[in-house]
């Protein structure tokens, strides 16, 4: 009846976002310098400060190695599997306000009476949201808060920043982020924070290691995936094109016919433009190949995950002994 623990239900834990971005950067691989200097252009501008960031993710990391993780090893060490599923269950449910909240203000109706309905089974039948009932029934957990509906009501997402102890933001999500623990009824009842923040990074393990071992400059890797991850988020995981960074020049204007230079040139202009016509099917072969990258990357993610639980409960096991 406990669902399993997933890394990626909480923006702490950032190893759907870190896999995630991995997978759209695929198929830009082959990108033109053009394109590379776009992406430095765009990064600047979501980054301005970069120098204080860096300072705060270094701050950060510190404070995680000599005092979040010891607590979170002690945690995981102390705590059977069952209970910390348990735990996970009871702060993500406590998190259904919010996101029914936010459905209205979104105006996603349909989905605030499914979520509604979530909020409802599991807090009852599910013991207070110790237990993920509603997910055995097919009730989908679905993630909103107010820096989406913040978004969606047109205010862009700022400046990336890092605050000490809460890590990667922008500054709409920043100031979102009080109204999202105002409509947390956890806030409001004393040690319920320590002990969600404990939860959140001992789920978090595996995607910290990942980020400190795969990538070059984990503080730009987990920048780009936060951003990613809330991109993806606001979209409703529903990317365009543009965010797979397909080797295209975006400049170029496909269905405009060649004009003419002279009377004489108009005739074979004809030609053109059938050749023009038959473009739609040679540009469709890029979106199939970030179609095919998407759903190998959803089977990469679920062997991950498959791999991750049973690297933990190895790991576990070995220091009970």
């Amino acid at each position: 009846m406990f669902t399993q623990l997933h890394p990626g239900k909480d923006r702490a834990l950032l190893i759907e976002v870190c896999l995630l971005t991995s997978a759209l950067l695929m198929p830009g691989c082959a990108s033109t310098e053009k394109h590379d200097e776009l992406s430095v252009y765009e990064a600047g501008h979501a980054d301005p400060y970069e120098g204080f960031n860096r300072s705060m993710y270094g701050f950060n990391m510190t404070l995680d190695k000599y005092f979040f993780k010891p607590v979170s090893d002690g945690y995981k060490f102390i705590t059977p599997d069952f209970m910390e599923t348990g735990v996970n269950n009871f702060f993500t449910n406590l998190k259904g306000i919010n996101v029914v909240l936010n459905d209205v203000l979104q105006g996603k109706f349909q989905q605030s009476a499914s979520d509604a309905g979530r909020f409802l089974t599991n807090t009852t039948v599910g013991v207070g949201g110790l237990i993920d009932v509603a997910s055995e029934v097919g009730l989908k957990n679905n993630v909103e808060d107010f820096g989406q509906t913040l978004a969606v009501w047109g205010v862009g997402q700022g400046a990336y920043l890092v605050l000490p102890v809460f890590g990667p933001t922008t500054i709409r999500d920043g100031g979102a982020g009080i109204l999202d623990r105002a409509a947390n009824p956890g806030t409001y009842v004393p040690g319920t924070g320590i002990l969600e923040g404990i939860n959140d990074r001992a789920n978090a393990e595996g995607a910290l290691n990942f980020i400190n071992e795969a990538a070059l400059d984990p503080y730009v890797f987990t920048r780009e995936s936060f951003l990613q991850y809330r991109r993806n988020l606001v979209n409703d995981g529903k990317n365009d094109s543009a965010s797979y960074d397909l080797d295209i020049d975006p400049t170029a204007d496909v269905s405009a016919e060649p004009k003419p230079k002279t009377p004489e040139l108009a005739q074979p202009s004809l030609d053109t433009t059938s050749k023009v016509e038959e473009s739609p099917a040679t540009s469709a072969e890029p979106a199939v190949a970030a179609t095919s990258n998407v759903t190998a990357f959803d089977n990469m993610l679920q062997s991950f995950e498959q791999a991750s639980n049973k690297l933990d409960q190895i790991s576990k096991h070995r220091r009970r002994k």
